[in-house]
């Protein structure tokens, strides 16, 4: 309650400061004009107008928002009947009335919400959200103590004014966005908006204490900060399921056809590892910015809470579900937008995503392949031409360029070796083997595994080169099998890693995104200013993929070396393999996003005298 009472007060606080700058700004204004001339006054006076109105504008649009409900799987009582008289009975201890609806989301979290009316003076419909790896990796203990300390905001009242305290942030945060970078009225609004945080922060900080003695009235002690340390090892396994297992097939196009019940399986399975995460000390470094208490500050509320002596239950949460595996296809269905991905089995969707992140690097190859031989079909059998030749060398080099030539064809054997695991994939005798408990294995069609690295050491040497290929040829291995798919570079699986707007390259106004695989530029307007703003609306307006086919990308590898003649504002040329040079120069009025312009001086340094892999 105090926390929405203090963002109330703090909101109207932040209205009072823009109605006394606005007092002050048309003081400046009428005194300019009677000082020199009306005209002069406007001039001055009109930013910082604007800048006071923009908090009407964030007002207005706070006002008119509702945080709208997290995307889910509505769980009925009739569908979940366990899991809703649980839910019921720990409503009836905590003290409070039970949720009118449990949602399942894809979210490695728990959450409460409460549509309410008049500023929270009437109380209206509440939700339960409960993550879908919660359910599949905590016990029914573990679960009831999250619930329980979800149940606290609602017996404690946090939710009733949260919509308040939400309608705060996005007024304060909607008025700094509109105000200009150099605007003087915007360094009032931004010091304010920091106590704001501050205050807002500190409540929160209070809320989840309270919610936690809760938890521990409802489950004692101990099974409530075995579920507190819980959380962070279900995070990182969550992470690390997405990162190793979803993510590259996903951007290759597949989709698996049981994706939670997929994290189930790897958490069943890397039980080792998650004891070694159990054992690690959490690194918590909180400060006043931050809405939750350290682990370590919460655990020692919860050991000096009131021992109550409760039933255990050491079942999996699941068992509080009819049906896992329903539950998770439904809840796919629900929040997955696969689009046009080819829905696959795991093992399928593991073999597809391994082949294709190797034809992602053998595309690279072969297009620098083809780009020094002139070759039109670049491939395998092309680099072998190459390595016969004596030449591999000058295409080695190029991925290896603190090395000499001789030495670069040697290490190029690892490279080597990924072409020929995938022209065994292509020639259909070798066989990705999916594993939760480990990572994915190359094996024959017997099952025995498969390890090209000897052959490919020989392969790299034109004296040993007709050697290699006899050996891949008792393998079943067809030299011509591995050949290029993507003969032009494009963003697809991108990350964003700088954006600076204003700059100017080749004398055009232009905004730079900067991706981890190339720089991507876009036509910017003369004014400097909203630099930030435009940047954020651009990178939220479509996928980086679909960005670079419609402005002008040039992927790293396409750069030969890179020519840095001035640090601060950074000024530097780009020399592409066709002849090309690309002029780039930052404005000292410019704008970014971070740390932006230290990671594009950290490229260029790296890119430069010779590209790399």
């Amino acid at each position: 309650m105090f926390r929405a009472a203090a963002s109330v007060v703090m909101l109207l606080g932040f209205y009072v400061v823009a109605l006394i700058q606005l007092a002050a700004v048309l003081a400046f204004v009428v005194w300019a004009a009677m000082e020199h001339h009306a005209a002069v006054g406007l001039k001055l006076g009109l930013p910082l107008l604007l800048a006071v109105g923009a908090t009407v504008v964030g007002l207005w649009r706070a006002v008119r928002t509702r945080p709208e409900p997290m995307h889910g799987l509505v769980v009925t009582p009739q569908g979940a009947p366990e899991l809703w008289q649980t839910v019921h009975a720990l409503a009836a201890e905590v003290g409070t009335r039970t949720p009118d609806e449990i949602r399942l989301v894809p979210e490695v979290n728990a959450a409460v919400s409460e549509d309410t009316k008049l500023l929270g003076l009437i109380g209206g419909r509440r939700r339960l959200y409960l993550g879908m790896p919660l359910v599949q990796a905590l016990s029914v203990d573990q679960l009831r103590s999250v619930v329980a300390h979800e149940l606290g905001h609602y017996s404690g009242r946090h939710t009733r004014l949260g919509a308040v305290a939400y309608r705060g942030r996005l007024a304060i945060g909607g008025t700094i966005s509109r105000i200009g970078r150099w605007n003087p009225v915007g360094m009032v609004f931004r010091g304010y908006a920091r106590l704001y945080l501050l205050v807002d922060n500190a409540a929160s900080r209070r809320q989840e204490l309270d919610a936690d003695r809760a938890s521990v009235r409802v489950a004692g002690p101990e099974v409530a900060m075995s579920a507190l340390r819980e959380l962070p090892v279900i995070d990182a396994a969550w992470d690390f399921y997405f990162g190793r297992y979803v993510a590259s097939g996903w951007e290759a196009g597949y989709a698996p056809d049981d994706f939670f019940g997929g994290f189930g399986q790897l958490f069943a399975a890397r039980g080792e590892e998650l004891a070694e995460l159990r054992d690690q000390e959490p690194e918590e470094h909180k400060s006043r910015w931050d809405t939750h208490p350290s682990t370590a500050e919460r655990t020692a509320v919860m050991r000096t809470a009131p021992q109550p002596a409760h039933p255990v239950d050491g079942r999996p949460a699941t068992a509080l579900l009819p049906s896992v595996q329903a539950a998770g296809t439904a809840l796919q269905s629900e929040v997955l937008d696969v689009g046009d991905r080819k829905v696959l089995p795991w093992p399928q969707f593991t073999a597809a995503a391994a082949t294709a992140r190797l034809q992602v690097t053998a595309d690279r190859l072969f297009r620098s392949l083809g780009r020094l031989t002139g070759t039109p079909d670049p491939g395998l059998a092309a680099l072998f031409d190459l390595v016969a030749a004596g030449r591999l060398g000058e295409l080695a080099e190029e991925f290896f360029p603190d090395a000499g030539r001789d030495e670069a064809a040697a290490r190029f054997a690892g490279l080597m070796d990924m072409l020929f695991v995938l022209a065994a994939i292509r020639s259909g005798t070798a066989f990705w083997r999916h594993s939760w408990s480990g990572p994915v294995r190359l094996t024959d069609a017997a099952g025995a595994e498969l390890d090209f690295e000897e052959i490919a050491k020989l392969a790299v040497s034109p004296d040993t080169l007709e050697e290699a290929r006899a050996r891949l040829g008792e393998h079943g291995v067809r030299v011509e099998a591995a050949g290029i798919i993507e003969r032009k570079a494009t963003a697809k699986g991108s990350d964003v890693i700088a954006a600076m707007a204003n700059l100017k390259v080749d004398g055009a106004h232009t905004d730079l995104v900067l991706l981890d695989r190339g720089f991507l530029f876009v036509p910017g307007p003369k004014s400097t200013d909203n630099g930030k703003q435009r940047l954020q609306e651009l990178l939220s307006s479509a996928p980086v993929e679909q960005l670079a086919t419609r402005y002008r990308f040039v992927p790293f590898e396409e750069v030969r070396a890179t020519t840095v003649t001035k640090r601060t504002p950074a000024k530097a040329e780009l020399h592409l393999h066709d002849g090309t040079e690309v002029a780039l120069e930052e404005r000292w009025t410019g704008e970014q996003l971070g740390e932006s312009r230290d990671t594009l001086l950290q490229v260029l340094d790296r890119l430069g005298g010779k590209p790399t892999a």
